[in-house]
């Protein structure tokens, strides 16, 4: 049990670590860093032709906001519907959906993505099943 006082918290997001989907995140607020309980919110920078694995996340919500760049998304039970997301836009999946975010621009993507999860990683199941769905359309 999380015994730390509950208080603002102000973090400045220096720190990285590498989720299960392939990405390197910039930690940012979570149950771990913060004590939350209810939700989880980091950077995550995408490099040019950089993707995730396929994967999702069991029982939590997810909701994105792109800061820069492109960023394009395969999602569905057989990763059949396309969302491109630009800088300025919002981009919601949620809970139990599969998915595979990928940069197919030339400059990277910057995200703010916040979930319901505030143990970030600990939902994250991959479905390697999905991922020669895409292969071809990857490029």
């Amino acid at each position: 049990m999380d015994t730390r006082a509950k208080d603002c918290a102000l973090i400045r997001p220096e720190e990285t670590y590498d989720g299960k989907q392939g990405f390197t995140y910039r930690a940012g607020i979570s149950a771990e860093s913060v004590g939350s309980s209810g939700i989880c919110m980091h950077l995550l920078t995408i490099p040019p032709g950089g993707r995730a694995k396929a994967h999702l996340h069991e029982a939590h919500e997810t909701a994105i906001f792109v800061v820069s760049g492109i960023a394009e998304t395969f999602y569905g039970e057989r990763l059949e519907h396309h969302a491109v997301t630009r800088a300025g836009d919002l981009f919601y999946i949620p809970a139990g959906m599969p998915h595979l975010p990928f940069n197919p621009g030339s400059e990277p993507c910057v995200a703010v993505i916040a979930r319901t999860d505030p143990n970030e990683q600990e939902s994250v199941v991959l479905r390697p099943d999905l991922e020669a769905l895409v292969a071809d359309r990857l490029g």
